[in-house]
């Protein structure tokens, strides 16, 4: 009778329910958690990418629109990317670049290309920048590094 006493005790402790929903709790509330922050960490990575890559596409635009021939005029492309996205102008570069012929290579001076007549003459437009992610706080990851460019014929 003693052997039987333990034995329906813990049958009784088998059948209780009460707290079960704590432990859980417990078990799933940081997963769901850490699901959701890294959710919203990266949604914020892919916003400031589109944020990037649409100001490029800004500046490609006014390049189009008005040939910045002068170094006045790169630097105000370079005040207007810098504005957009909150990048530090030092961080932003507008300069000309070259194709010689056929060659798919840019140059950055147009003399050193052999047949002057062949002459392509492109901006391009490069801004760099980073990200770092809330959880690299708790050891996960590092900083991102963005680095978009675009290249825009003038001429």
């Amino acid at each position: 009778m003693m052997a039987l006493r333990p034995l329906a005790r813990l049958a009784r402790f088998r059948r209780d329910c009460r707290g079960s929903m704590v432990i859980e709790t417990a078990i799933v509330a940081p997963v769901l958690v850490a699901l959701a922050l890294g959710g919203f960490e990266a949604s914020r990575i892919v916003a400031r990418d589109t944020e990037l890559q649409s100001a490029a596409a800004e500046a490609a635009a006014i390049v189009r629109a008005s040939t910045p021939d002068t170094a006045a005029k790169r630097t105000t492309i370079r005040s207007v990317i810098a504005t957009s996205t909150g990048i530090p102008a030092e961080n932003i570069t507008v300069s000309e670049v070259y194709r010689c012929g056929v060659d798919t290579a840019y140059v950055t001076a147009s003399s050193s290309c052999a047949d002057p007549d062949t002459v392509t003459t492109y901006i391009r437009v490069n801004m760099s920048t980073s990200y770092t992610p809330e959880w690299t706080n708790y050891g996960i990851g590092s900083t991102l590094n963005y680095n978009v460019e675009r290249t825009v014929l003038i001429g």
